[in-house]
């Protein structure tokens, strides 16, 4: 890469979540981002003429382990390495790169440590019970942001993406979880329409593992129909990493 090339890319990491450059080899740019442990490894492949619109090749050399897995999901790439072409596809692709590194475990975790400890330190004399609502409101917050960046700010069965009427829905409820990693893990939670949170929530509808809905028996065929569902709704998708929670929702909440 030229210094304009290298210049082109930078920016456009700058755009799409990628503000920090880090030093790397001469023929490629490392870029990385103060808001999450990700670093996208850059290389441009050489073109058959000028006319020609530049080629490049992205690898992820950190950041959290289900990154690269969710990338090949969407984009069915069978390596660790990614191609874009052109800047605009350079440019999607660091876009959904930072979205799911700011939203995938470990990540949305430390944010919610650190934002918890914060507005606690702002309490003076808080209490026990306090400190808890504190910590569950910054957790439910971070957990929506998280949900927000995984799903592309768009619903997980529908497809809706009006933030107003979304929902953050826990799979295995915050009060039953066992840590903090459990109740922030993106894997935990589904972003959904007000209805269908609402539903979900009650044990009303699940999911199986394959993201179809399952509907229980409380609900009469007036009622899905007045709502507008039926046993076609599925999940845009899921991953491995969902399934346990899935299942803990199916045993323990369903009816």
């Amino acid at each position: 890469m030229n210094i304009l090339e290298r210049s082109l890319v930078e920016k456009t990491g700058h755009d799409n979540g990628w503000e920090v450059v880090l030093r790397g080899e001469p023929l490629e740019v490392r870029l990385a981002s103060a808001r999450h442990e990700a670093v996208a490894e850059i290389t441009a492949l050489e073109r058959s003429s000028p006319e020609k619109e530049m080629f490049f090749t992205v690898r992820f050399i950190s950041g959290p382990e289900a990154l690269v897995r969710e990338l090949t999901r969407e984009s069915g790439a069978e390596e660790r390495h990614f191609e874009a072409s052109g800047y605009d596809g350079l440019g999607a692709l660091l876009r959904r790169a930072a979205q799911l590194a700011m939203s995938l475990p470990r990540n949305a975790e430390e944010i919610f440590a650190r934002k918890s400890a914060e507005a606690i330190k702002e309490l003076k004399n808080s209490a026990t019970e306090v400190e808890r609502v504190v910590r569950q409101r910054v957790g439910q917050d971070v957990f929506r942001d998280a949900l927000m960046c995984y799903w592309e700010g768009a619903c997980a069965v529908t497809g809706i993406t009006q933030p107003e009427i979304l929902r953050a829905s826990h799979a295995k409820p915050w009060a039953d979880c066992e840590s903090d990693a459990e109740r922030l893990d993106v894997y935990n939670g589904l972003l959904l329409t007000a209805n269908l949170d609402a539903l979900f929530d009650r044990g009303l509808i699940s999911f199986g593992n394959d993201g179809i809905m399952l509907i229980g028996g409380v609900l009469s065929g007036e009622i899905l129909r007045q709502l507008g569902l039926d046993n076609k709704l599925r999940m845009r998708w899921t991953a491995p990493d969902h399934h346990k929670y899935l299942d803990w929702h199916r045993n323990k909440v369903f009816r």
